[in-house]
């Protein structure tokens, strides 16, 4: 079932808080000092049933420009505003300011109320209707309805539920299947209950147990209760007016602007990317480092604006613009913002957010304005794209990109399911590289080996640790693994014995050597019971003999140590009988390995102790087990 939020928008004093009593028989204004003054302080709630049975939500705004603050609060998550007019004073100031921030917060669907219609006659009635409509010329509630009511005689009422019930048909169905997000208005405690939050649901929705976190302050929380319209529920869905019982939490500890979210859902920011449109009939323009005030969900925030098109936005036009924050900003790329004039505080324009985790930008960079366009109209493939692309230093994970995003899980991976096809992006155990990035991990890893081979032209390739630590330490032992394996796939390396070579690369001994390398081998395999040598008996200091000694391990040489070098078919021929007394036996001392090799203590230590470390076995006491 569709979810349905009704607000009013209006000037002081048209009506609005009599039009809402008067169609659900409850009253908003609950404050002492709002029954006193008899205007809206602040944001009040109720709802009614329309003929249809949707239950709808109502948010009655205060219409006086001292409260346009709580106004602004109360118009995040409004699906159908009524734009109340007075027919005895006709389109007021306020009533301007409160459809530029509707238009600006992308409400799409609205009625026009003419309420007090018993005051005046007929022929004032149609001024009116003419004045409001060249006053809604160009905005989303220009070809609105214009329903003729009186809250007191109940004239129109009936009529404006009916094209209520009609618009709600239309209303766009909400983001269920997105994490949830809320925008914090009130907070309260109850006793016997505790800390209650209430907002209009944004997206996603909400159960009992829950565990959320409030942003900034990021604490946890966990949901006790939830009501909806007064009614308890199990869960709250997006477009629902919600009440939450919060546990572990005070209501010192919330205020309101806060956000309530599924943790790691969002990012916080003190810096945004937008584009920024400005009303002109304030004949405000902004200039760079110009103070101005944004309001977003139901938080205001302090800013400076730095245009990144030209030197400043005219009132009037749209441009794209960074917002340097004085405080933390928890939002979503699409989400929608107001700007008013630092002093005096008018409603000058404006706007939809494009990147929560930018960059500083500098003025006239196109490269900049190009990105910023891709992320504004892009899909969401081309938004992730874009971002890892933009953070090539840095190692992303799929939890990064959904806070990035704001998307569910699964879109976020389905965008990087096509990425990885198109080879656009390469997945790297839990992180995720631009295509780019990988090229250039790729590129120093190929100019490494160039120099190493050509600085040891008898090794066979550099040890897999030390060019991970040359090529980024901040790569993990089993990501820089991945990403050989795909250098060896794509035939640019080769890795062999935990050596790292050019895929064309081969050892080539010239006669000299030849004739060294001969001599090494029946040095290592003159003694066949104690096989071990170390590499003074092979060497003996002699530089030569010790490049060919450093080509021939792994090939007929195997290294145990920094001590030891043995022949590598009886180090083969022994780890095989090892392994097959093993698979018979389960276990075997030192003196049985000494014995079954025909080999001497000191040896059958050596190599066995190389074997531990190889994971080929496992000592437990005085014994080994296969590993």
């Amino acid at each position: 079932m569709k979810n349905v939020i009704l607000g009013t928008a209006g000037h002081i004093d048209h009506g609005k808080t009599t039009l809402i009593k008067a169609l659900t028989g409850r009253e908003t204004d609950n404050l002492k000092e709002e029954k006193q003054r008899g205007i809206s302080i602040n944001l009040g709630f109720t709802y009614f049933d329309l003929p249809s049975k949707k239950r709808v939500g109502i948010v009655d705004v205060p219409g006086h420009e001292k409260f346009i603050k709580n106004m602004l609060a109360g118009a995040c998550g409004i699906d159908i505003v009524l734009l109340v007019v007075a027919a005895d004073e006709g389109v007021m100031p306020q009533t301007v300011e409160h459809l530029d921030i509707l238009n600006y917060l992308g409400v799409k669907k609205g009625i026009i109320v003419l309420t007090k219609c018993d005051l005046v006659d007929e022929d004032f009635i149609s001024l009116v209707k003419d004045e409001v409509k060249e006053k809604t010329k160009g905005l989303f509630i220009e070809n609105a309805p214009i329903v003729e009511v009186d809250s007191v005689s109940g004239r129109g009422l009936e009529e404006l539920v009916k094209k209520i019930d009609e618009i709600s048909e239309d209303i766009e169905e909400k983001k269920i299947d997105a994490p949830a997000r809320m925008s914090i208005d009130r907070v309260f405690s109850l006793k016997g209950f505790g800390t209650i939050v209430t907002g209009t649901l944004i997206e996603g929705k909400i159960s009992i147990d829950d565990e959320m976190t409030i942003y900034p302050s990021e604490k946890k929380v966990k949901v006790r209760n939830l009501q909806v319209h007064g009614c308890d529920v199990k869960t709250a869905y997006a477009g629902q007016r919600t009440a939450i019982n919060l546990s572990n939490i005070k209501v010192s500890e919330i205020q309101r602007g806060d956000v309530i979210a599924e943790t790691g859902s969002v990012e916080e920011s003190m810096m945004i990317d937008v584009n920024i449109s400005l009303v002109e009939h304030c004949k405000k323009s902004l200039k760079h480092w110009d103070r101005i005030r944004v309001f977003h969900g139901t938080k205001q925030i302090l800013c400076r604006i730095v245009p990144l098109n030209e030197d400043e936005i005219p009132y009037g036009e749209s441009g794209y613009a960074q917002l340097r924050l004085e405080e933390k900003i928890v939002a979503k790329k699409g989400d929608r913002f107001i700007i008013r004039s630092y002093s005096p505080m008018d409603t000058i324009g404006g706007g939809i957010i494009i990147d929560t985790a930018p960059k500083k930008h500098k003025i006239y960079d196109e490269s900049v304005i190009e990105t910023l366009k891709i992320k504004e109209k892009g899909e969401l493939k081309d938004i992730i794209e874009e971002y890892l692309k933009l953070n090539l230093s840095n190692y992303i994970t799929l939890k990064d990109l959904i806070s990035y995003t704001g998307d569910k899980e699964e879109y976020v991976k389905e965008g990087l399911d096509v990425l990885i096809k198109e080879n656009k992006v390469i997945p790297v155990n839990k992180y995720y590289l631009h295509i780019s990035h990988y090229n250039k991990l790729k590129d120093k890893t190929m100019d490494i080996l160039n120099k190493y081979h050509k600085q040891y032209r008898l090794r066979k390739g550099i040890l897999k640790e030390e060019l991970r630590s040359r090529v980024n330490s901040k790569l993990k032992v089993k990501d820089m693994d991945i990403i050989l394996n795909k250098m060896a796939e794509d035939k640019q390396i080769k890795v062999r014995d935990n050596l790292v070579s050019n895929y064309e690369f081969e050892v080539i001994f010239n006669q000299k050597q030849l004739s060294i390398k001969k001599e090494i081998e029946n040095i290592t395999r003159k003694n066949k019971l104690s096989c071990l040598v170390t590499k003074d008996e092979i060497c003996n200091k002699n530089k030569f003999y010790e490049e060919v000694l450093e080509a021939l391990i792994g090939d007929t040489i195997q290294k145990l140590d920094d001590t030891y070098y043995v022949d590598k078919d009886m180090y083969e021929n022994m780890k095989n009988e090892l392994i097959n007394y093993l698979k018979q036996n389960n276990q075997i001392t030192v003196a049985q390995f000494r014995d079954i090799t025909n080999s001497n203590r000191k040896t059958s230590i050596a190599i066995l102790e190389h074997f531990d470390r190889n994971r080929i076995t496992k000592r437990i006491d005085d014994k080994r087990v296969l590993y």
